[in-house]
């Protein structure tokens, strides 16, 4: 592992456990020639997840997008970084669970949504007008009618 201090090839591991989500591995590291000390993580590999888009192409699994998507839906709500993170993991697990190749956008959509849906309303109903594509107000009157029945 290279050092991102002074970027030597020798390092050496100091300590290691699992991460937060038992999903890692943890690693305390210290570089042999600044004996500076630096946290690593090590994460299984899969197999590559492709999504399967709207118009039938397909991409690679990103998870920064759903990330992103989150963040712009709990915009100057009152939900922190470390719940969108648990969230983001949440999904993430979900769709890996799912032990498939190949994942339509519209199931990975479904899952945020009932995750935001747990998380923060406001969000959720956010997210659901852009995703569902709500053409007019009484759309979203009824997604909040959806809500309000709960």
């Amino acid at each position: 592992m290279k050092c991102p201090f002074c970027q030597a090839q020798d390092t050496k591991v100091i300590d290691s456990r699992p991460a937060d989500d038992n999903s890692s591995i943890k690693r305390r590291r210290q570089c042999e020639s600044c004996n500076k000390r630096f946290t690593t993580y090590e994460k299984l590999e899969t197999i590559p997840l492709m999504v399967i888009k709207k118009d039938e192409s397909r991409e690679n699994f990103d998870r920064s997008k759903i990330e992103a998507g989150i963040i712009q839906s709990c915009h100057k709500r009152p939900v922190s970084t470390a719940e969108i993170k648990k969230t983001v993991d949440e999904i993430e697990n979900q769709i890996y669970a799912m032990e498939v190749s190949e994942i339509p956008t519209r199931t990975i959509g479904e899952l945020v949504m009932e995750q935001l849906k747990n998380l923060d309303e406001v969000a959720y109903v956010r997210f659901a007008s852009v995703y569902r594509e709500f053409k007019d107000v009484s759309t979203f009157m009824d997604e909040i009618a959806k809500l309000l029945k709960k």
